[in-house]
Parts: C-alpha cells; structure tokens; sequence
C-alpha cells in the first residue's frame, strides 16, 4: 500500500507541474516535438519523434528529449551530420 500511495504522490506531482508544449510552426530546425530521420553509417535508417520523459519509448519511435540521441540532434537540421555515441549520422528530414 505504502508503494502505491507514493507512485501516486509522484505521478500527481508529475501532471501538477506538466505543461502543454504547442508544435512549432514547420521547424526546419530539430527541437521538443519534431520528428527526424537520420541515416547511421552502418546503413540504417531511423525515425524517432522528440517527446517529453513520461513519453518516452523507442520500440514505439519516441525518445526523451533529455536522451543522448535526442540532446546530439537538436538544433540539426536536414543535411547536417550529428555525433551520436563517436559515430556520425547525416539527418535526412525533420517533420
């Protein structure tokens, strides 16, 4: 009981101090929000959307923004290249 009442007192803290971010109008730029698909250099291609730490989940495409990869890629844009983990990746689109 004493487990769930404190996951409680957490999770009603967590929404008190939520706060709705709006879209960017059509961002070139990666920020909170924006979808980016990079191309590694072992050939594959990724697609992750930048979202909030409660959000977060990569087998479903959406990583934190205070991630490694989402902090390598913000401020990039289609064309750059970003060092993510001593390997670069090109960014190919950012929706």
């Amino acid at each position: 009981m004493a487990r769930a009442a404190r996951d409680l007192r957490y999770y009603t803290a967590r929404r008190g101090s939520a706060q709705l971010i709006e879209p960017k109008e059509e961002s070139e730029i990666v920020v909170f929000g924006s979808t980016v698909t990079f191309d590694r250099d072992d050939g594959r291609r990724q697609t992750f959307r930048i979202v909030g730490e409660d959000e977060a989940n990569a087998a479903e495409g959406s990583v934190s923004y205070a991630s490694p990869l989402a902090r390598a890629l913000i401020g990039t844009a289609a064309g750059d290249k970003a060092t993510l983990q001593g390997a670069e990746v090109d960014v190919v689109a950012v929706d």
